[in-house]
């Protein structure tokens, strides 16, 4: 009698039975373009990407809605309609110093929590959990001199429905992700559109520097960050916190929320296939030792994997990682010095 395969082991079989038909195979640096071209284009398609656009391209008709001063920084809350009936709300710090100068922009998507982009800006419930663990970023970002650009996600924070706000549920994620699913998109493409139309904002900046823009962010906002850099060339580097591993190890393999899975993704391939898409601008990924959903075995494979690809684009040197010693946080150590090396002496010039 035939025993039926489950939970892990099943995921296996399939995963070893299922051709992917993107994995990496290029042997030089015209098919590593080539194999880019034509993967980059399938994945806006399974991401929902070409479904969003085909709504229509809306005016930003951007509008600030307050503007407060602190010690070192302005802190500017916008909205934006990325696309029609949806405004996205964010905030924009600018750092307090009156130079005319152009300024890289950072791009921090945030992951899941009821804070949501406070907490990128410092100003969440301190006392919460999602306030630890340098999730600071985007007032971080200031403080280096950038501008940053701190966006709700959908599904998160201000963006969850009434009735889990009312019922104080950490996300909306899954009955907008099925929502999502039965329009031909997905909750990861629908943020990765937000956060392209984000770019589009920051082009209206006078002093905003569009050859340097970094996206980061950590968890959720790690998996918004390495599939909006491997969709969108604009973002000229990405350091995704928290979530860089192959699916395999971590969403096939542990329990997570429904906004981490796009349908049909292993049939194109593997994480560190989507990753590759990024290269051969600079790449960091930052990473805890203890984390337990995405393990570091997992991670240490993966980025191996990457470094290949990195080593075929010839841009052995723009991908890095670091594994802090604790478990799923932002570590922050590594993250300004590598954006100040390509940002600063390099000049961003990675394409």
């Amino acid at each position: 009698m035939t025993i039926p395969l489950w939970g892990d082991q099943y995921f296996s079989t399939l995963a070893a039975s299922t051709y992917r038909e993107y994995a990496f195979r290029a042997r030089n640096t015209k098919e590593f373009r080539q194999w880019q071209r034509a993967f980059r284009s399938r994945l806006h398609a399974v991401l929902g990407l070409h479904r969003i656009q085909e709504g229509g391209v809306t005016d930003l008709a951007p509008r600030m809605i307050k503007q407060e001063a602190f010690a070192d920084h302005v802190r500017e809350e916008w909205r934006i309609t990325t696309e029609p009936g949806f405004e996205l709300p964010f905030f924009l710090l600018r750092p307090l110093d009156k130079s005319t100068r152009s300024r890289p922009v950072v791009i921090t998507p945030h992951g899941h929590g009821i804070h949501g982009k406070h907490t990128y800006v410092g100003a969440g419930n301190e006392s919460a959990p999602d306030a630890e663990g340098d999730r600071d970023i985007a007032l971080q970002a200031v403080r280096q001199g950038y501008l940053a650009l701190a966006p709700d996600m959908r599904a998160f924070a201000a963006m969850r429905l009434s009735e889990d706000i009312k019922a104080e549920r950490t996300s909306s994620c899954q009955l907008l992700q099925l929502r999502a699913i039965m329009f031909g998109r997905t909750l990861i493409g629908e943020r990765v559109w937000d956060m392209m139309r984000l770019v589009d904002f920051a082009a209206t900046l006078p002093d905003a520097d569009l050859d340097r823009i970094l996206i980061t962010g950590n968890s959720g906002g790690g998996t918004v960050t390495l599939f909006a850099a491997a969709c969108d060339t604009r973002f000229h580097m990405a350091i995704p916190g928290s979530y860089f591993c192959t699916f395999a190890g971590s969403i096939g393999h542990v329990s997570h929320c429904a906004c981490n899975y796009v349908p049909g993704i292993m049939q194109l391939g593997e994480m560190y296939d989507i990753a590759g898409l990024i290269a051969p601008r600079p790449f960091l990924a930052v990473h805890g030792s203890q984390d337990r959903i995405f393990p570091r075995p997992a991670t240490e494979e993966a980025f191996a994997r990457l470094k290949k690809i990195y080593q075929t684009a010839g841009a052995e040197e723009a991908c890095q990682i670091h594994f802090g010693a604790e478990g799923h946080r932002y570590y922050k150590e590594p993250v300004w010095p590598f954006v100040k090396q390509w940002f600063q002496e390099n000049g961003g010039k990675h394409r």
